[in-house]
């Protein structure tokens, strides 16, 4: 092949193919993460970020113009952008298109100038960039397609072809740029990505890949993914449990903390899209499950049944399916459903909604039905109600999650490590959030550039409603900044204090290990368990009970008054209270505080401050 430019349609397939290409390989680039976390997800991110543009850019016509498609390749890339290396690529993408969308044909300087414009806008859009990662790829990248333009060379395949010889050997080198790299025997994953992408697209342009569909499966979902992306998902997916089961619980007796949670994991075990609402009198449930049966015979144990529906979703239309709900979903709106309706206040005789009178007499069926409705209508008034001030924060775990809506969050987005939640997911409950000013409090070090992102790209629409990101990196550090919130203090002064308090918190995450590594200089195998602390590795071992007990200890010092724990999904109650009595004898002065937090491949969230 011997071209000197490339058109609309080739620009179109070099980036679909790149996309294909970088998709195909997520899994070995997740792998190259430093820390040996079964939750890498580097590969993952950039997947998401890169087929949201690139299902846009399917949908497009075939006489699309250049302006278009690039506007298609950087507004979509924008919205799916997650996690760091994701938010990177799409202002790559981004940066590349506003270079270039003024062409209906691009040559080599024309590119150059693109790559250029790329590397300018991604390293903008990181506060302190850091060498030896995909920012380093990318310069280089750049750099060669500046030199070989400025050289004369007019030969696009020669142009591609070392342009991305180039960019490998920088990726090469990104090691020598970070010890940890180095350590970790490992190239910068981000940086491995970009390579990736870069030699898919070069293969798109040659011919070499001819396959350009775009599976609608690819890049959407991993585990952990957001509740609300994945219950519009399940929606149109193959149905793994074909009954909707609803029902209310008229309860003997007001369901305490561990009943309802025991419950909640009993429903879990046996299907998905649950929701649980629960006063002190009555409970309704919604479960997918294979068997209702096995459902109703548990919920007997806590009282009488009344109002019980069951859908087999196999054979009806999703319509009927689904027609009490505004969204289409039950699962759409299980956060909105257990942040809202679970406050729903005591009504008394003679209230809008009628419930047991005075005297004690028991529930009609008509009352019960009525308070049903009353209490989904009560969730979209929630929503709806308008304030000056919300909060939205990212977090992954049932006791988790509980624990900061009691703290006055707004909407919570079910993710963090094992899933980081794109910028348009974090746009979304924003807009969900009738507030003036809205918190993001993203409890991850890799969210905060999404957030970011999504607080630039609100002020771009100019609606009156602004978001303030408070950059915590752990779900501790989330907790500290909200209880520091001062309703009479204004949102400038207060996003202050929370950072400020941010800076108290010492945090801990102990998970297992994946694969054998060095880091920080300690031998790490498979299968141990870790102890991660802000800035390392604290712990490592074969035991949970020790790693545990080490890593809180690397966290004291003479300062610390408090130590909070929050157990995860796979650790006994009883287990974790042994932990928390050890460290309450070895730290006598300290509170120490055990909660549920329920949440997965981490054992153990803890804080000292």
């Amino acid at each position: 092949m011997n071209s000197t430019t490339i058109d609309v349609i080739m620009l179109r397939k070099m980036f679909v193919a790149g996309a294909k290409n970088l998709d195909a390989r997520k899994e070995w680039i997740n792998e190259l993460n430093v820390f040996p976390v079964p939750d890498g997800d580097t590969g993952t991110n950039m997947t998401m970020t890169i087929m949201s543009a690139a299902r846009d850019v399917q949908a497009l016509p075939d006489n699309v113009d250049m302006m278009t498609l690039c506007k298609s390749i950087s507004s979509g890339s924008l919205r799916g952008a997650r996690g760091n290396s994701g938010v990177i690529l799409s202002q790559i993408l981004r940066g590349f298109t506003k270079g270039v969308r003024d062409f209906q044909e691009l040559d080599a300087p024309t590119i150059a100038a693109g790559f250029d414009k790329a590397v300018e806008t991604a390293y903008k859009a990181v506060m302190k960039p850091k060498e030896g990662t995909i920012l380093t790829v990318s310069k280089g990248a750049a750099q060669k397609a500046r030199e070989l333009a400025d050289e004369g060379t007019t030969d696009l395949e020669t142009f591609f072809r070392e342009i991305l010889r180039y960019a490998e050997e920088v990726l090469a080198r990104t090691p020598d740029m970070l010890p940890v790299l180095k350590q970790a025997g490992v190239v910068d994953s981000g940086g491995q990505g970009l390579v990736e992408f870069l030699r898919g697209a070069l293969m798109g342009f040659t011919g070499e890949t001819t396959d350009l569909s775009i599976d609608e499966k690819s890049g959407t979902s991993a585990p952990g993914v957001n509740v609300q992306m994945r219950a519009r998902a399940e929606v149109d997916a193959d149905i793994t449990f074909g009954y909707c089961t609803e029902f209310i619980i008229l309860l003997d007796k007001p369901l305490n903390a561990k009943k309802e949670r025991d419950f909640k994991q009993y429903l879990e075990s046996i299907g998905n899209s649950i929701v649980m609402v629960a006063d002190d009198e009555i409970c309704k449930i919604h479960v997918h499950s294979n068997d209702p049966g096995l459902a109703l015979q548990q919920a007997l144990k806590y009282g009488q049944l009344s109002n019980m529906k069951i859908d087999n979703m196999r054979m009806e239309h999703r319509e009927k399916l689904f027609h009490k709900m505004p969204d289409g979903s039950w699962a759409q709106i299980k956060t909105e459903i257990n942040g809202a309706a679970e406050q729903t206040p005591t009504y008394r005789a003679g209230d809008a909604v009628p419930l047991m009178a005075e005297s004690g007499d028991q529930h009609s069926e008509s009352d019960v039905s009525a308070l049903s409705a009353y209490m989904t209508e009560r969730v979209e008034q929630k929503l709806s109600e308008h304030k000056e001030v919300g909060f939205v924060a990212v977090c992954t775990g049932e006791g988790i999650s509980e624990i900061f809506r009691d703290l006055g969050v707004d909407y919570v987005i079910e993710g963090g490590q094992t899933m980081n939640p794109s910028t348009a997911d974090i746009l979304d409950a924003v807009d969900q959030v009738n507030a003036d000013v809205v918190y993001v409090l993203p409890n991850n070090k890799n969210i905060i550039l999404a957030a970011n992102q999504a607080q630039i790209m609100l002020q771009d629409k100019d609606q009156g409603k602004s978001i303030m990101v408070v950059p915590t990196k752990t779900i501790p550090q989330g907790i500290a900044a909200i209880l520091t919130y001062m309703p009479d203090v204004s949102a400038e002064d207060n996003a202050q204090a929370m950072k400020d308090a941010i800076g108290s918190v010492a945090s801990g995450e102990l998970t297992y290990a994946v694969r054998d590594t060095v880091i920080d200089d300690v031998t790490i195998r498979q299968g141990d368990y870790m102890g991660i602390g802000d800035h390392g590795i604290l712990s490592v071992g074969r035991e949970i009970p020790e790693v545990a007990f080490e890593m809180i200890g690397r966290l004291m010092d003479d300062s610390k008054e408090l130590i909070s724990i929050y157990y995860g999904a796979e650790i006994a109650e009883a287990e974790a209270e042994e932990l928390q009595e050890r460290i309450s004898k070895t730290y006598p002065s300290c509170d120490v505080e055990l909660q549920y937090g329920g949440q997965p491949i981490y054992y153990y969230i803890v804080s000292a401050e």
